[in-house]
């Protein structure tokens, strides 16, 4: 979700990317609440670290669940390393409707700490 938000709140700024310890797919869920808010996940999927240590200078490496933080390494061509926390909504088990409202509370969280960071840099938001 965070790639997704970030690119279309600053993607004129920011080359954007993600990418797991173990990727496992996106999430139907993950999908569906991002394009509730307008954003195109056509061109989303899921990636692995490996595809960008060594290749890729990063001037933030920002982790958003405790694993990543905890597991992620420190690489080549990685600048400032912030560290967003938010539950991870896909470990949440209930109905469909309780599902999608922790997803949706999870991309709120995600969408408000971007757009504060976004200020804090002096970039203007979509």
């Amino acid at each position: 979700m965070a790639e997704a938000i970030l690119r279309k709140r600053a993607g004129d700024y920011f080359e954007v990317y993600s990418a797991g310890l173990e990727p496992k797919g996106l999430n139907p869920y993950t999908l569906r609440v991002l394009n509730e808010t307008g954003i195109d996940t056509s061109e989303l999927r899921s990636k692995a670290l490996t595809e960008f240590i060594g290749k890729q200078h990063f001037g933030y490496l920002i982790t958003v669940c405790s694993n990543a933080e905890e597991k992620c390494p420190i690489f080549p061509g990685m600048g400032m390393r912030l560290h967003w926390p938010f539950d991870d909504p896909a470990a949440f088990h209930g109905s469909e409707e309780e599902t999608l409202a922790v997803f949706r509370e999870v991309r709120d969280q995600i969408d408000a700490t971007i757009s504060k960071w976004l200020g804090a840099q002096g970039v203007m938001s979509a």
